[in-house]
C-alpha cells in the first residue's frame, strides 16, 4: 500500500502553433491515505480521467507534484495498476496468458507466474474461464480479467478510470461487489473515476467532486456508513442529495458555456412547455 500525493496540479494543453492553450485543470490538492478507497466524481470535462494517467505516469502535469509512496512520478511503474473502461484484452491470448502476459518483465519463474495468475483469477471468481478466450467472455467477465492483470502485478495503487461505465445495470451492480470484496481482501490504495454517484458511495471512503473549466476540487464528501452499503438507507439516500445537489450545479455551467446566453430562457421554455402540454388534447 503507498499514498498518493498530489500537489498543486496544473494541467494544460497547448496546441503546436502556442495558441489557443486550453487548462483542464488547476490548483488540485489532493492527498490519498494508504489503503484508502478514494473516487473521483464530476461532470465530463472536468479532468478526471486526465488526473488519473498523471497519477499513472500517462501524462505529465503542466505543473506541481505527484507523488506514490514519496517517490515522485514521471512514468509508469509497476508499484501503480491501471484498470481503463475497455479491457484491452488481447484476443489471441486466453484468459490466463492476459493474466501471465503483464508479469514477464517481472522475472518470475514460469511457475510462479502460473500460480499468481491463478490466485488473482480465482480472486475475481473465473478460475473456470482461465483457458476461454475474450471473444467467449461477457462484458463483466472481461473487467474481471482486466482487474486480475492488474491486481497480479501487486501494485501499491490501483487506479480504475470508469471500468463500469460500458456495462448494463445488473452486471455494474455484481463487479460493484467483487470490487468491493477485492479491496477488502487485499487493502490496496484504490482512485477510482466514475460519473455515477450511487457507485461511488457504494464503494468509496471518501468522493472528490470536482468542478469544471477549469477543473477544481469542489468538495470532499466522508462516506461514514457501514459496508456492505445499500442505496436505500436513509443516510445512504440523504448523502447522495447532496452530493447530487453540488454536481447539478457544476452541470449547469457546462450547460451555461455551452448554450450561452440562451441557455435560461431555453430552460425555462422547456420546463414550462413540458408542464403545459402534458395532457392537453386527451
Amino acid at each position: 500500500m503507498a499514498e498518493v500525493a498530489i500537489e498543486n496540479v496544473e494541467k494544460t494543453f497547448v496546441n503546436e502553433d502556442n495558441e489557443n492553450s486550453f487548462t483542464v485543470f488547476k490548483d488540485i490538492d489532493l492527498n490519498v491515505e494508504a489503503g484508502e478507497f478514494v473516487s473521483l466524481l464530476g461532470p465530463s470535462g472536468c479532468g478526471k480521467s486526465t488526473l488519473l494517467n498523471i497519477v499513472a505516469g500517462l501524462e505529465q502535469a503542466t505543473a506541481g507534484k505527484v507523488s506514490a509512496g514519496g517517490e515522485p512520478i514521471t512514468e509508469p511503474g509497476p508499484d501503480r495498476g491501471v484498470v481503463f473502461q475497455e479491457a484491452a484484452l488481447m484476443p489471441w491470448l486466453s484468459v490466463l496468458d492476459n493474466v501471465r502476459f503483464g508479469l514477464k518483465k517481472q522475472k518470475l519463474s514460469a511457475e510462479e507466474e502460473m500460480e499468481r495468475a491463478e490466485y488473482f483469477l480465482k480472486l475475481v471468481h473465473l478460475s473456470k474461464f482461465m483457458q476461454s478466450f475474450p471473444h467467449e467472455l461477457s462484458g463483466g467477465m472481461k473487467q474481471r480479467v482486466a482487474i486480475a492483470r492488474a491486481l497480479a502485478l501487486d501494485p501499491d495503487v490501483l487506479l480504475m478510470d470508469e471500468p463500469f461505465g460500458a456495462l448494463d445495470e445488473q452486471t455494474r451492480t455484481m463487479l460493484h461487489q467483487e470490487v468491493q470484496y477485492i479491496w477488502e481482501e487485499t487493502r490496496k490504495t484504490i482512485l477510482f473515476v466514475t460519473h455515477n454517484i450511487r457507485e461511488s458511495i457504494l464503494l468509496s471512503d471518501r468522493i472528490v467532486l470536482m468542478g469544471t473549466r477549469p477543473g477544481r476540487i469542489v468538495e470532499t464528501f466522508d462516506v461514514d456508513l457501514e459496508r456492505p452499503r445499500k442505496p436505500s438507507d436513509p443516510a445512504f439516500i440523504e448523502l447522495e442529495e447532496a452530493i447530487n445537489k453540488k454536481l447539478a450545479v457544476e452541470i449547469d455551467k457546462v450547460m451555461r458555456e455551452e448554450i450561452g446566453d440562451d441557455y435560461n430562457s431555453k430552460k425555462s421554455a422547456l420546463l414550462y412547455h413540458s408542464h403545459r402540454d402534458m395532457g392537453d388534447n386527451i
